[in-house]
C-alpha cells in the first residue's frame, strides 16, 4: 500500500497535469468546437464584449486546443493563449484560424508574461485545475493592466462528481482543485477584485424552470457552470 504522505513526496502537479491533458487532447478537441459554438461556452465571448472593447489584448489562460482563443480573435481581440499541455497547444497551433494568435506553454499560476501586459484575461474551467486558485488570481492581477478584467468560468455543483478531485479526501495530491462559485467570488473580492457581471449555465432539466426568480446563491447551487467578470481594483 502507498500511503498518502509517500504519494505527496513524489507528486509533481505540473507534470501530472500535463500528462492528463496530453492524454485527453484528442477527445477534447473532438468536442470543444461544439462547446464554443452551440454548447455551454457559446455565450462567453459575447459576455466579454460587454466589458472589453475589440482591439484589446486578451490572454486565454488554460486555452486548451485554442477554440476559445479562435473565438476571441474572431471578435476582434489580440490574443495570447497559455496552457500546460503541449499536445493541446499543438492542436491549437495547427488550427489554420489561429494564425495570428500566440500560444505559449506555461502554468497559469506562473504564466511567464510581463507585468501589466493584458487588458483582460479569460480562464474557463482552468482556475480549478491549478494547484492554488489564489496564486492563479494573483498571477492574473500581475499580468493585467490596472482596471483590467478577468472572465472566469468554473464548474458548478451540478457538473457531476469530480472524479479527478475525489482522492483528496484520502489526503492525496490531485490536479483538480474543486471550487464553488461562492468561494471564488469571496476569494476574488478579498484580494482586490470587484464583481461586475455574472451568469449561469444550467443543465436542460434545470433550465426548464424559472431560475431567474431565485436568489443568486440558489442559482449558483443549481448551475453546471458559473461565469464571472471581475474588475481589477489594485
Amino acid at each position: 500500500m502507498i500511503w498518502a504522505g509517500e504519494l505527496m513526496k513524489s507528486f509533481n502537479w505540473e507534470v501530472e497535469s500535463e500528462k492528463q491533458w496530453d492524454g485527453l487532447a484528442a477527445s477534447w478537441n473532438s468536442r470543444s468546437r461544439g462547446m464554443w459554438q452551440t454548447g455551454s461556452r457559446k455565450d462567453i465571448v459575447p459576455f466579454i464584449r460587454k466589458f472589453v472593447p475589440p482591439g484589446s489584448h486578451v490572454c486565454d489562460l488554460g486555452c486548451g486546443d485554442g477554440i476559445g482563443s479562435e473565438k476571441l480573435a474572431e471578435a476582434g481581440y489580440v490574443v495570447t493563449g497559455i496552457d500546460v499541455s503541449e499536445e493541446m497547444l499543438e492542436k491549437a497551433r495547427l488550427n489554420p484560424l489561429n494564425g495570428n494568435i500566440t500560444f505559449c506553454k506555461a502554468n497559469i499560476s506562473d504564466s511567464g508574461s510581463p507585468d501589466h501586459a493584458f487588458d483582460a484575461v479569460m480562464a474557463i474551467n482552468s482556475l480549478e485545475w491549478t494547484i492554488s486558485p489564489y496564486e492563479s488570481l494573483e498571477e492574473m492581477g500581475r499580468i493585467l493592466k490596472p482596471g483590467g478584467y478577468a472572465c472566469i468560468g468554473i464548474l458548478g455543483p451540478t457538473a457531476g462528481p469530480r472524479v479527478n478531485s475525489y482522492r483528496r479526501l484520502y489526503g492525496e495530491e490531485v490536479i483538480c482543485n474543486t471550487i464553488m462559485p461562492w468561494e471564488l467570488e469571496r476569494l476574488a473580492e478579498e484580494n482586490g477584485w470587484k464583481k461586475t457581471g455574472e451568469y449561469g449555465v444550467f443543465k436542460k432539466a434545470a433550465s426548464k424552470h424559472s431560475l431567474g426568480s431565485l436568489p443568486v446563491e440558489l442559482q449558483q447551487s443549481l448551475s453546471f457552470m458559473w461565469v464571472f467578470m471581475f474588475k481589477l481594483l489594485k
